[in-house]
């Protein structure tokens, strides 16, 4: 079965374009943010993810695992610290508790420090912090089962671009 799931991310990371990021010291020029929803919850206040919640979270840091973080940033909700965990695991990094409440605020702050940073929030917030960034939002998420948006966020001297990629296991509606 790891096997099975091993070759699951490695696919995924192919069709997203990620599996194949050079790999970055955290010294780089680079100034890139990625940005993602939490992973599938529980239900309740406060909830924690589920089962495959804590695979997509999994997967998602097997997906970053190259791409060089040096910052990532959660909401201080279990659900998305749970999302944050096995990235923060791997790269050895804290992370940095963000209010989802001040969007503008917290993409400056963003936009202002250069480096590769995660940026794990919520359905209601993400699209509208990459917006914030300068970055293409899309569709809305569907709060009750869409799970697998990554966006993208370059920053560079020709401004900033964005893209969305797909991560672990498509929604099903």
């Amino acid at each position: 079965m790891k096997l099975l799931s091993g070759l699951l991310v490695l696919f995924l990371g192919a069709c997203t374009g990620l599996g194949n990021a050079p790999s970055q010291s955290p010294e780089t020029s680079a100034h890139e943010i990625y940005l993602v929803r939490h992973a599938e919850k529980q239900t309740g206040e406060n909830p924690s993810l589920t089962p495959d919640g804590a695979r997509r979270a999994d997967t998602l840091a097997t997906l970053l695992a190259d791409i060089g973080i040096t910052h990532i940033h959660s909401t201080d909700y279990k659900r998305t610290l749970e999302t944050a965990a096995p990235t923060a695991q791997q790269t050895g990094l804290g992370v940095q508790i963000y209010d989802p409440r001040d969007l503008n605020a917290f993409a400056d702050q963003l936009l202002a420090i250069k480096g590769v940073h995660l940026v794990v929030g919520h359905s209601n917030t993400t699209p509208q912090l990459v917006a914030a960034l300068g970055g293409e939002p899309g569709t809305e998420i569907d709060e009750k089962s869409e799970y697998d948006r990554l966006y993208v966020i370059s920053i560079g001297q020709n401004g900033v671009e964005s893209r969305l990629d797909r991560y672990g296991l498509r929604y099903q509606k």
